[in-house]
C-alpha cells in the first residue's frame, strides 16, 4: 500500500531532525562555537512535538482507541521534553547536571526519538485510513504551519493536549521567542535555511523535486 502524504511527510521531518542532531553527538558540542548546532536540534524537535500534539492529536483521539494512543504518545513527548531540557542544560554547563555526562543524555534521547518515531508512525498510518487524501494533504499542511509557530523550547511540564495545550504553546511561544533573543540563541528562521519550510511537507504538497541533502543543510546566511 502506498504511503499518505503526511506519513511519507513525517517520515522525511524524522530523518532531518536526526541529521540535526548528528553533529551535537560529537564530544566537543558543548563549545561555545558550536553550541548553535545543539539549538538548532532542540528548537527543530521542541517545535515538531508541539506541532503534533495540536494537529495530529486531536485526530488520534477519534480512533477506536484513540485515548490509549494520545496518552502513550503524550506519555513519551513528556520524556523526550525533559531529556531536551537535560541536554541544554549540559551544553550550558548548568550546575545542577554536572553528575550527567552528555553522551548518557544523548543515549536516553536516541532511544526516546526511536520511540516517537515509532509511535508517531503508528497514529499517522491508522488516522490515514479515515481520511481522503484531499483531507490528508490539509492536515500535512496545518502540521507544517504549526511546527512554524511552535515553541522552540521543551515545557515537559505544561499542558500538552486539548484547548489547555494550544493556549500553552501559544504562550510558551512568545516567551521562548523572547528567551531566544536575550540569550542569542541560534534558531533556523530563515526560508532557504529552514529545515521545515523546505521540507517534504511543502514539497509533497507543491509537488516539486526533493533538493538534495547538502542543499537542505541550515546555514547562519
Amino acid at each position: 500500500m502506498t504511503a499518505s502524504t503526511l506519513e511519507v511527510a513525517l517520515s522525511y521531518e524524522h530523518t532531518k531532525i536526526r541529521e540535526l542532531a548528528a553533529p551535537a553527538h560529537a564530544p566537543d558540542a558543548a563549545l561555545p562555537h558550536r553550541r548553535h548546532e545543539t539549538d538548532w536540534f532542540y528548537a527543530i524537535a521542541a517545535q515538531h512535538l508541539a506541532a503534533a500534539e495540536d494537529i495530529l492529536l486531536p485526530r488520534v483521539r477519534r480512533l477506536p482507541d484513540g485515548r490509549e494512543l494520545v496518552a502513550t504518545y503524550v506519555g513519551n513527548a513528556k520524556q523526550l521534553e525533559r531529556s531536551l531540557r537535560f541536554l541544554k542544560a549540559t551544553q550550558y554547563g548548568d550546575s545542577r547536571v554536572q553528575h550527567l555526562r552528555p553522551e548518557q543524555v544523548w543515549e536516553v534521547i536516541d532511544r526516546q526519538f526511536d520511540e516517537h518515531e515509532r509511535i508517531e508512525a503508528d497514529c499517522s498510518r491508522r488516522i490515514c485510513e479515515t481520511m481522503d487524501g484531499e483531507d490528508v494533504s490539509a492536515l500535512t499542511s496545518r502540521l507544517l504551519g504549526a511546527e512554524e509557530l511552535a515553541p522552540t523550547r521543551a515545557h515537559p511540564y505544561s499542558p500538552h493536549t486539548g484547548m489547555a495545550g494550544r493556549m500553552a504553546h501559544r504562550m510558551w511561544r512568545l516567551a521562548d521567542t523572547a528567551w531566544d533573543s536575550a540569550e542569542g540563541r541560534v534558531v533556523p528562521t530563515h526560508y532557504h535555511a529552514h529545515p521545515k519550510r523546505d521540507s517534504a511537507l511543502s514539497h509533497y504538497l507543491r509537488g516539486a523535486k526533493m533538493p538534495d541533502a547538502q542543499e537542505q543543510q541550515p546555514t547562519m546566511s
